[in-house]
């Protein structure tokens, strides 16, 4: 399958919006949209510091980067499903 361009996500996320704003979503997939939108950002971004991270020397400033940004991921996966998630403090 295909990653949609640029302009086809835009359309679906506004069709996802107006979906759920208007209670028109029977069967979740503007939910289920919305929120893969959401929390791929994140993991974009983890992807992006990791391979950094590895092709880069894996100096410690990229590591805790890399750290932070799982965190984040985390943090977004746990808000969304409406989860807390236990932190120990460990990084």
């Amino acid at each position: 399958m295909s990653k949609p361009t640029d302009d086809e996500l835009k359309i679906a996320l506004q069709e996802a919006i107006r979906m759920k704003e208007q209670n028109d979503d029977p069967k979740y997939v503007a939910k289920a949209l919305l929120s893969h939108n959401y929390r791929i950002k994140y993991l974009q971004q983890v992807l992006q510091i990791a391979d950094r991270f590895m092709n880069h020397g894996m100096a410690e400033h990229e590591r805790s980067q890399l750290l932070r940004m799982i965190e984040k991921a985390k943090d977004a996966e746990s808000s969304t499903a409406h989860d807390e998630r236990e932190d120990f403090g460990l990084e």
